[in-house]
């Protein structure tokens, strides 16, 4: 398979979701700080919304993965690399004691692939497995904490471990520890299985690159231009080094702009205030416009040239699009309703093509201004997937778009 998205709005043609599972029931009031949640969403329920957005996409006529299902595919399609990947696990979630290491990994080398992708993501519990052998202080410590290995209830957000780049990918090694394993599957999915291992990918950043990065920071413009949030999770020098490798894969892409942004959890990455929802429409949250700068990075004699650009985020847009452009206020214009829907991933819309989006329901004052514009709404439940703090395009990653006219 190979992949294409050269737009953010370009007909949507195939996506990858997680669906939660039990991980969600793993989180506790005391690792919620550890693991990025806000709030336990009740799980029942946050499957039944992450259906219906599912279900919203296929009724457009997008194929829909699943990324557990890929990573079970994987490993079914080759079988030796199951014990590589078990210990590459076991060695990015911390164990310290060699005990409980070869413990977890007798344990989980016995589980068939479902039950061990399942068991990956969900994590294990101290009581799942049995530690008999003891031999040290560091043995005794492990079984101090809930789990062995923490579970990954973040996986629900598939935007951040990769992003789909023209025709290649971006493996992103991500800013937290909570998500770090993440990238595995990434890493494991593009290289094996039978939709991709034949396929190769270009690759513009690897899960190991010195500098980090998260997808939900790159939002493509067109098939010239990028655009890269400086936020909490994406460092300006990730940026440099991934304009770079497009530059010398002389990819169709001549300019990315760094977008600098304020750091904080409420604006954790660019799409968070930002994203396209038609040829020449964006939502945005209106109070964070004037907190932004704007750095252009293109090909340089020897690796990249950056120049500070001037103007608002309406003048750069229309600078490389070539057109006006609409700016939507996430919330309108109040200040209060602007920051509880941003807060709710107001501005978080994925486009399934130009002038359709999909949306959280409760976003009811951004939903009615993106529907006034001539943008059609589709609205999905979201009382307990909000809770996680993203949205519907948190929660895809496109695998295939259709392409569009600059």
């Amino acid at each position: 398979m190979k992949i294409n998205v050269f737009s953010e709005i370009g007909r949507l043609r195939t996506v990858l979701l997680h669906r939660p599972g039990k991980e969600l029931e793993n989180l506790t009031p005391d690792l919620l700080q550890k693991l990025l949640f806000d709030d336990i969403p009740y799980l029942k329920k946050a499957q039944q919304e992450h259906d219906a957005f599912a279900n919203a996409l296929r009724e457009e006529g997008v194929e829909v993965l699943y990324i557990k299902e890929l990573m079970v595919e994987t490993l079914d399609h080759h079988k030796e690399v199951k014990s590589q990947f078990i210990n590459q696990f076991i060695e990015e979630s911390h164990i310290l004691s060699r005990t409980v290491k070869n413990t977890i990994y007798a344990y989980l080398i016995q589980l068939d692939h479902a039950e061990l992708v399942n068991k990956v993501i969900e994590g294990i519990r101290t009581h799942d497995v049995e530690v008999t052998n003891h031999v040290s202080i560091i043995d005794l410590l492990e079984d101090e904490y809930p789990f062995y290995t923490d579970p990954l209830p973040n996986l629900i957000f598939q935007r951040d471990p990769f992003v789909s780049l023209g025709e290649g990918v971006v493996i992103n090694n991500m800013m937290t520890e909570a998500r770090q394993r993440e990238t595995l599957f990434s890493e494991y999915i593009f290289k094996y299985h039978p939709r991709f291992e034949k396929a190769h990918l270009p690759k513009y950043n690897h899960r190991g690159a010195r500098y980090k990065s998260e997808g939900g920071d790159f939002i493509v413009l067109n098939k010239e231009t990028l655009l890269i949030g400086i936020s909490q999770r994406t460092d300006p020098r990730a940026i440099e080094h991934i304009a770079a490798k497009i530059f010398r894969d002389n990819t169709s892409f001549k300019q990315v702009i760094a977008v600098n942004m304020p750091k904080s959890r409420a604006f954790m990455h660019l799409d968070t205030v930002f994203t396209q929802v038609d040829h020449d429409m964006f939502t945005v949250h209106p109070h964070i416009i004037d907190q932004l700068s704007f750095f252009e990075v293109t090909r340089g004699h020897k690796d990249v040239k950056v120049t500070k650009l001037k103007g608002a985020l309406k003048d750069v847009l229309e600078r490389y699009l070539k057109k006006e452009v609409t700016l939507i206020n996430c919330g309108g214009t109040d200040l209060i309703t602007s920051g509880r829907e941003q807060w709710n991933d107001g501005a978080n819309t994925l486009a399934v093509a130009p002038g359709v989006v999909v949306v959280y329901e409760r976003n009811h004052v951004t939903n009615e201004a993106l529907r006034e514009a001539g943008i059609k709404v589709i609205e999905i439940p979201s009382s307990e997937l909000s809770r996680g703090r993203g949205g519907p395009r948190c929660m895809s990653m496109p695998l295939y778009r259709d392409s569009t006219k600059l």
